[in-house]
């Protein structure tokens, strides 16, 4: 027996929503149709943070409950009308990820389960060049989110201080990610060594409540950035992207005015389309200008600290620290 299916107008594509009253989200009821029509409510501010660049997928076909597939690749099976690129791993290897072009390819995916997006920071026509440098604020275990507030506040001053606007937003989860576009001049490697350098400035003015430790056992009670993010094949959830947690919470664009008092916890599959609908993309102006990254590699040139640990996948790269945890160093 064919499984029901129903069918939406998105832009110029009709998509094809299967098994549309699929509960996803059981402690609110939200529907399979529900996700997918989310995205199209929020499509011109989901489609602005992933247009055009590699996209990995964070899948639950049945349900936020149930284990995650996270797909790097494209089935080779799709539609005519979808895209791909090709992206190179730390390893070597390569795969055909998705091309966000328009906001249909979004719905498409959300059909296939998708509910959260991970954006790579390059664009299809130059994957060896980032033009977004992230700051992603990650609280450590028992910290509120008013220590992450707080952090995000210090990231805009140093950037200020720089003449650089950054645009903050939820992580859908209990950080904040502020992204900074920038002139894609410099490689992944470069760019990393930027987000080190303005971890540092950060962390530097607040050493109570800031940490770069890449090793959790030296963090403390404090709010981590995770300067790896710019690493290659390293991936935030995007702008307006749901995340599977039982509220449905998204990773919601916000003005620093709204950063002073907002709760991530009332940003949901339920809530944000209405905001949307009122406000429209609070980023809209992220792509106007590119910043320069050249003040942040003097920063880095000039620190005696050098480089710092790359994630476990990576080949040892040159530069790089012992990726061993210091008590096990010590040991």
């Amino acid at each position: 027996m064919a499984s029901p299916y129903i069918e939406l107008e998105v832009g110029q594509r009709t998509v094809k929503v299967t098994n549309p009253d699929k509960v996803y989200f059981p402690e609110i009821g939200v529907t399979k149709r529900e996700l997918v029509e989310y995205y199209v409510s929020v499509g011109e501010g989901a489609l602005r943070a992933m247009k055009d660049r590699p996209t990995n997928l964070k899948r639950h076909p049945d349900g936020i409950h149930t284990e995650a597939i996270y797909q790097k690749r494209m089935p080779p099976k799709h539609p005519d009308w979808l895209e791909t690129v090709t992206v190179r791993f730390p390893s070597g290897r390569t795969a055909d990820s998705l091309k966000v072009t328009e906001v249909a390819a979004i719905a498409y995916c959300a059909n296939l389960g998708t509910v959260d997006f991970h954006p790579w920071q390059v664009r299809a026509a130059d994957v060896e060049h980032p033009d977004e440098l992230r700051v992603d604020l990650d609280p450590q275990p028992g910290l509120s989110f008013d220590t992450v507030r707080e952090a995000a506040f210090l990231c805009r001053d140093v950037l200020g201080e720089l003449g650089i606007t950054g645009y903050p937003k939820t992580s859908g989860s209990r950080g904040v990610h502020v992204n900074i576009r920038i002139e894609p001049r410099w490689d992944f490697i470069q760019v990393r060594h930027a987000g080190i350098a303005l971890a540092r400035a950060i962390a530097d003015r607040a050493p109570d409540l800031v940490t770069t430790a890449w090793w959790k056992e030296e963090r403390g009670d404090r709010v981590f950035i995770d300067f790896n993010q710019n690493a290659r094949d390293r991936t935030v959830v995007a702008a307006y992207s749901v995340r599977a947690k039982p509220n449905g919470q998204v990773s919601t664009p916000v003005t620093w005015e709204e950063l002073a008092d907002v709760n991530p916890e009332d940003l949901t599959i339920r809530t944000v389309p209405a905001r949307f609908a009122e406000l429209g993309d609070v980023h809209a102006s992220i792509d106007d200008r590119a910043f320069s990254i050249e003040p942040l590699l003097e920063w880095y040139d000039k620190d005696e600290r050098g480089d710092m640990p790359y994630p476990p996948n990576y080949p040892k790269m040159p530069g790089e620290p012992k990726r061993v945890q210091p008590s096990k160093a010590r040991d």
